[in-house]
């Protein structure tokens, strides 16, 4: 391995970790709690979500790494995955609370593991199908 090799792998990954973590941020602006309050105060729920939706980004962040040869473009297609997968998690979560009164977001907040589930598993779904995209 070159040293332009290991560079490029501080590069892409210094890149990478920056974009989760604003993408996890804006997740927060989203959510109807602050996900490191919850946290803090030791809300499994909260967690798994945010655990789940992480590793989700995560993963499309790998796929677009690897499909791509401009970082540029592997973070831009992250940033509009997690965009497509906040707006399929906010249509299923407006049908569930119309169809079934089910609010996965309030369970979550009120520490409920199954909700979280739900939600996370959401974002886990899409992004094994994105990845499978890119």
């Amino acid at each position: 391995m070159t040293l332009d090799e290991m560079l490029g792998i501080l590069v892409w990954t210094g890149a990478g970790a920056v974009l989760l973590i604003v993408l996890m941020a804006v997740d927060s602006l989203f959510t109807r709690y602050k996900d490191l309050e919850e946290i803090k105060k030791g809300n499994v729920a909260v967690t798994t979500r945010f655990i789940m939706k992480l590793l989700a980004q995560a993963y499309i962040l790998s796929r677009s790494i690897t499909t791509s040869d401009d970082l540029w473009e592997a973070l831009l297609v992250s940033a509009i995955s997690f965009v497509i997968l906040l707006l399929i998690e906010s249509l299923v979560e407006f049908a569930l609370r119309a169809m079934s009164g089910l609010d996965l977001t309030e369970g979550t907040k009120q520490n409920q593991i199954a909700p979280a589930l739900f939600t996370g598993s959401l974002h886990l779904a899409g992004a094994l199908i994105i990845g499978a995209c890119l």
